[in-house]
């Protein structure tokens, strides 16, 4: 998490944005209008840009400022989800919380413990606690509890944590936008992978994006399904790309289908089924075979074949999520693998893997992209969705 402005002068800022009277917009904060000025005068010299233009007459938003208003009110109306959710109603964000307390809150939820949020952090974690406790006693209530084996982290942590998180998200993001309309294109954009993106799809859709905006910073994360989807509803990443769900999994989520492709049977060169590639059903649960695991789209299709034949499923299975052990496992034996064709191309080109003529029937599954629900992208993350797009077609 890059920095951000302190809380404080963000909500100086967007008071003045709505009332566009230093006067009007202090007294809706509780502020002193000198205050408000002065947090003001620190948000637009930390951020090198002006937000307001001002005269005789008050206010007026410049482009800059009308572009970081937006931003900031999506900030701080999660920050009042937040609020909601803890059903504090005498909580203000706005000049209540600080950005120390919402990092050591989002640290300790994610790390799991104070001690690893201070390390993450590269504070002290006395200094962490303290943020925490103070952050509990604005909310009112405990969010960790202390048990034998550390910090148990309450619903409302959890749940505070994720408002907090897309908060400081959007923040970030507004910051990036600003430097945008200065020239300075070095925004940020946090990828989610799953298996089928991580051999082509999604490094050719980065390194186009990088040769239009060779500063921006890229992270590319693996990871099983349910974990990309919990850093994508925290903020933690931006895009989800790989096999979607159905039924939709999480109503704060949206999906976006660029393609389908079938599963395909994957198996080493010289493998002993090749040379009889009339195989069926009963031919096929006699293999052994390496596969993703429960609960993955590809592992639904693979059940579903056998129950429609009804032939008993293989039992003899490694499970395995990892493209490189897997490659492995298949070339040094005769097992099978259930995989799309875009995760094994390249050994395929090359030679060491062989695809069987027919994919695996009624394993079609919808490619795409998933975002969080009302996301809105930097135009960087714009322009690299429509070349993980341009990617899928090639």
């Amino acid at each position: 998490m890059q920095e951000v402005p302190n809380i404080r002068h963000l909500a100086a800022f967007l008071a003045a944005s709505r009332h566009l009277r230093l006067g009007r917009a202090a007294e809706s904060i509780n502020l002193s209008q000198p205050a408000t000025t002065q947090g003001i005068r620190k948000l637009e010299a930390g951020l090198g840009q002006a937000l307001f233009d001002r005269s005789s007459k008050g206010l007026r938003l410049t482009v800059a400022g009308q572009r970081f208003q937006f931003r900031i009110e999506r900030a701080f109306q999660l920050l009042r989800e937040g609020q909601r959710i803890l059903g504090n109603s005498a909580l203000r964000p706005e000049n209540s919380i600080t950005r120390v307390q919402l990092r050591a809150l989002i640290a300790t939820v994610e790390q799991g413990s104070y001690s690893l949020a201070a390390r993450t952090l590269g504070v002290s974690q006395p200094g962490v606690h303290r943020a925490v406790r103070k952050l509990e006693s604005l909310c009112g209530q405990r969010l960790f509890l202390a048990t034998a084996q550390g910090v148990e982290i309450t619903t409302s942590a959890r749940e505070l944590a994720r408002c907090a998180a897309l908060a400081m998200a959007e923040i970030e993001q507004g910051i990036d936008e600003l430097r945008a309309l200065r020239g300075i294109l070095d925004g940020r954009i946090w990828i989610g992978s799953l298996p089928l993106g991580r051999t082509r799809i999604v490094p050719q859709a980065v390194t186009c994006l990088l040769l239009r905006y060779p500063d921006v910073k890229v992270r590319i994360i693996d990871g099983a399904y349910d974990d990309l989807l919990t850093a994508l509803r925290h903020g933690q990443i931006d895009i989800l790309f790989g096999a979607l769900r159905e039924p939709l999994p999480s109503g704060d989520i949206m999906q976006e289908a660029i393609f389908t492709e079938p599963l395909s049977l994957i198996v080493r060169a010289g493998h002993p089924i090749l040379s009889n590639p009339r195989f069926d059903a009963q031919s096929l649960s006699r293999l052994d075979w390496v596969l993703p695991r429960e609960g993955t789209p590809a592992r639904d299709g693979f059940k579903a074949f056998f129950q429609n034949h009804a032939v008993p499923a293989p039992q003899r299975i490694i499970e395995c999520s990892s493209l490189i052990a897997l490659r492995a496992l298949l070339t040094e034996s005769d097992r099978i693998g259930l995989l799309s064709l875009e995760q094994v191309r390249y050994e395929i080109d090359a030679g060491f893997l062989k695809i069987l003529p027919a994919p695996m029937p009624n394993t079609q599954r919808p490619i795409g992209v998933t975002v969080r629900r009302h996301w809105q992208p930097t135009g960087v993350q714009t322009d690299f969705i429509a070349l993980l797009r341009q990617a899928c077609q090639g």
